[in-house]
C-alpha cells in the first residue's frame, strides 16, 4: 500500500528514503440467535396454540407464513465466524503526509452475510476516514498521549456497514493525514455479522492492532560556521589543528619531520632558507545532541497547530542531525532523564535512519531522582565534541547540568525549546503573577548560564546556531594564557 508523503511547502520532510483474531472461549457459540428469531418463534407458537385451543383455522393459517419464513431463512445457517484483518502503510510516513489503511472482512462460509458492522480504534494523531468521504476534523476525538481535543476527529471512529457474499472478502478503505510524529496504533478492529435475514448474529471478532510509524518533519537547517573542535579523520569540517590536509594554513620554516613535497620553493629561494607549506588537517567533528526530557510544556497541535516542548525538541534534533550527518560528521544522541537512552556516534545514511527511529521513542518522563549521572562520563561524552543541549530550562536540574558540562571544559550550546506561548492553565487570581515571576527567574538563570560561558539561543530553524557557533569557534581557537 502506498501513499504520498507531501509536506507543507514551508517544511521539509525528514524521512529516509493481516492480523489475528481474538481467541474465543470453548463454550462460546460462533453464532447466536437474535431477538428477531425469538419474536418469530414466539408469534408462530402463540398463533398455533391459540388456533388449536380455540379451534380457529384462520389463526393456524396466519402462523404458517411465519413458520415457513423462519425455516427457509435458517435452512443454510452459517457455521464459520467472519475473519477480520488490518493493513496499514508502514513506510516513509511523515507529519502532514497522506496515510492509507484498510480493514478487511472475509466470509469463509457458504452462506452470505446480510450485514457486517466494522469498527476500529484509530490514534487521535491519525485523521482517517473512509475513502471518498471528508474526514470530520472538527468533531472532538478521544484524547491520548497528550493529544488536544479535536486532534483526530471522528472520521474512522464510527461503525461501517457492508455486505459480504459467501466465500469473498470486502474491505473498508481508509485515507487521511498523519498529524504528529511518533509510534501510533491503528486498531484493534472489531466486527460482527448478521445472517439468515437477521435471525442469527456472529460473536464479536477482534483483530490485533498495527503500529504506524510517523517521522517528524524539520524546518530547513544550515550552519555555515566551522566546528569549534574536531577529533576524527574524515568529514566535511576542517580542523583548526595543524596536520596533513588540503587546507592551506600558511608558510613556515622547514623543520625536522617535514616532507620534501611540502617545500615551497618560491618562498625558499626568496628567503634563502627552506620553507614548507603548512596545512590544516582534514578531520570530522563529533556532535552530541543531548535531549532534556525531564519536563513537557505547551500543547501539541500536530503539524498544523502549536508545538510543545517535545515537538520542538524532536524536530530540531532531526534537523541538526541531518545537517551534520550530510556533511560527514559523527552524530550521537543522549537523553537527560531517568531512562538515559543513548545512540552511539556514527556517520552516514544508516546513522540517519537509526536517528529517526530513535527519536520516535522520545517521551517526557518526570522523575524526582537525579537523572543518570554517567552521561557525563568521558567514555560516553567526548571532550572534543560539540554538545548541543535541547532543553526547555523548566527543571532546575537542567541548568545545573549545563553548568556542569561547561565546567568540564566541553563546548556546550543550549537551544531553548520552550514555546513562547506556553502558560499554565488559569487556576486562580494569582496564576498570572506567579507565571510572570517564574519567567523572570528563568531569564535570570539564562543570564547566569551565559555569564558562565554557556550560550542559550532559541530554536528558529535555519541559521539558528550560526552566530553562536561562530563565537564559540573563535573562543576555542583563541590562544590560551599560560603561567610560567
Amino acid at each position: 500500500m502506498t501513499a504520498g508523503t507531501a509536506a507543507p511547502t514551508t517544511l521539509r520532510a525528514a524521512v529516509p528514503g493481516a492480523a489475528g483474531h481474538a481467541p474465543s472461549r470453548p463454550d462460546e457459540p460462533t453464532w447466536a440467535p437474535t431477538r428477531a428469531l425469538g419474536r418469530a418463534v414466539l408469534i408462530t407458537g402463540v398463533l398455533l396454540v391459540a388456533g388449536v385451543l380455540l379451534g380457529r383455522v384462520d389463526l393456524i393459517v396466519l402462523a404458517v407464513p411465519f413458520a415457513l419464513g423462519t425455516a427457509y431463512a435458517l435452512h443454510r445457517r452459517p457455521v464459520e465466524a467472519p475473519r477480520i484483518g488490518l493493513a496499514a502503510e508502514d513506510g516513509s510516513l511523515v507529519e502532514g503526509g497522506d496515510v492509507t489503511a484498510s480493514v478487511a472482512v472475509g466470509n469463509p462460509d457458504r452462506t452470505g452475510y446480510d450485514l457486517v458492522l466494522v469498527r476500529t480504534v484509530v490514534s487521535p494523531w491519525l485523521r482517517l476516514d473512509r475513502s471518498g468521504f471528508a474526514a470530520d476534523g472538527g468533531a472532538p476525538g478521544p484524547k491520548a498521549d497528550g493529544a488536544p481535543e479535536g486532534a483526530g476527529g471522528k472520521g474512522a471512529d464510527r461503525p461501517f456497514a457492508l455486505g459480504v457474499p459467501a466465500g469473498t472478502a470486502e474491505a473498508v478503505e481508509l485515507a487521511g493525514e498523519a498529524l504528529r510524529w511518533g509510534r501510533h496504533q491503528f486498531g484493534p478492529a472489531a466486527t460482527r455479522a448478521a445472517a439468515c435475514d437477521g435471525l442469527v448474529t456472529s460473536r464479536l471478532v477482534v483483530s490485533d492492532s498495527l503500529p504506524v510509524r510517523v517521522y517528524p518533519v524539520t524546518e530547513p537547517f544550515d550552519a555555515d560556521e566551522a566546528m569549534p573542535r574536531a577529533a576524527g579523520l574524515v568529514g566535511g569540517h576542517r580542523s583548526r589543528r595543524p596536520g596533513e590536509g588540503g587546507e592551506l594554513a600558511g608558510v613556515r620554516i622547514f623543520g625536522p619531520g617535514d616532507r620534501l613535497r611540502r617545500i615551497d620553493w618560491r618562498v625558499s629561494l626568496r628567503a634563502r632558507q627552506l620553507h614548507v607549506a603548512a596545512t590544516l588537517s582534514d578531520r570530522d567533528a563529533e556532535v552530541v545532541l543531548l535531549l532534556d526530557v525531564l519536563a513537557e510544556a505547551g500543547t501539541s497541535g500536530g503539524i498544523g497547530g502549536t508545538a510543545s516542548v517535545l515537538d520542538t525538541t524532536v524536530r530540531a534534533a532531526a534537523a541538526i542531525g541531518e545537517h551534520y550527518l550530510h556533511r560527514g560528521d559523527r552524530v550521537s544522541m543522549l537523553e537527560y532523564g531517568p531512562a538515559a537512552r543513548r545512540l552511539r556516534p556514527a556517520t552516514g545514511r544508516r546513522q540517519y535512519l537509526i536517528l529517526l527511529e530513535w527519536l520516535l521513542d522520545v517521551r517526557a518522563t518526570p522523575s524526582p531522582y537525579e537523572p543518570y549521572d554517567q552521561v557525563f562520563g568521558p567514555h560516553l561524552l567526548s571532550s572534543n565534541a560539540l554538545v548541543v543541549v535541547l532543553t526547555p530550562l523548566v527543571d532546575p536540574r537542567s541548568a545545573a547540568m549545563l553548568a556542569r558540562l561547561a565546567r568540564s571544559g566541553r563546548i556546550v550550546v543550549a537551544v531553548d525549546t520552550l514555546p513562547a506561548a506556553a502558560a499554565p492553565p488559569q487556576r486562580g487570581p494569582f496564576t498570572d503573577v506567579a507565571h510572570r515571576l517564574w519567567r523572570l527567574d528563568r531569564d535570570n538563570t539564562i543570564g547566569q548560564l551565559r555569564e558562565h560561558g554557556v550560550p542559550v539561543v532559541g530554536w528558529a530553524g535555519a541559521g539558528s546556531l550560526d552566530l553562536v557557533l561562530r563565537d564559540v569557534a573563535r573562543l576555542a581557537s583563541a590562544p590560551k594564557a599560560m603561567l610560567r
